[in-house]
């Protein structure tokens, strides 16, 4: 009985952790800056997410379904990284989970596969990025020149 309390427990943490993050949430964030580091996970570069599975996350990604939901996303942020209006992405645009997908999500069809408020636009560094917890890795907008400046070209976030 006791065992059977603990493995519930251990379930609703896992699922708790999974969805605390929302689009809602993000968009009060106002820099680019403040939406990686809301976002970031810090994951370990080889660990393995879909296994052997990886089949049901080609498929799910292939599906009409996910090709409007993207296209919607998309259209809201304006293709815009982290949906932040001067980040253009001017590549390939990565539809991003917010709160990670698992395998069970996409065998039974959960709610937060398609929810918008789980999706974001990234580039592909951001969504490294945001996996890795690297914000080397984020590509860094030049600095605007001012009169007397005699710096080239600093990198600002």
């Amino acid at each position: 009985m006791l065992s059977m309390q603990c493995e519930l427990i251990l379930v609703i943490v896992e699922v708790m952790k999974r969805m605390i993050k929302s689009y809602r949430e993000l968009r009060r964030l106002r820099t680019f800056e403040e939406r990686f580091d809301y976002l970031k996970i810090g994951g370990v570069v080889g660990r393995e997410t879909f296994g052997f599975e990886r089949y049901l996350n080609q498929n799910f990604y292939r599906s009409s379904e996910w090709k409007h939901t993207r296209r919607d996303i998309i259209v809201r942020d304006n293709g815009c990284d982290l949906g932040i209006r001067d980040r253009e992405i001017f590549g390939c645009i990565i539809v991003h989970h917010i709160n990670s997908i698992t395998i069970e999500d996409i065998e039974l069809g959960r709610d937060c596969i398609f929810d918008s408020d789980n999706l974001i636009c990234t580039s592909h560094n951001t969504s490294n990025a945001i996996h890795y917890g690297d914000a080397s890795l984020l590509i860094r907008l030049p600095q605007e020149r001012r009169k007397g400046d005699t710096q080239l070209w600093k990198a600002v976030y």
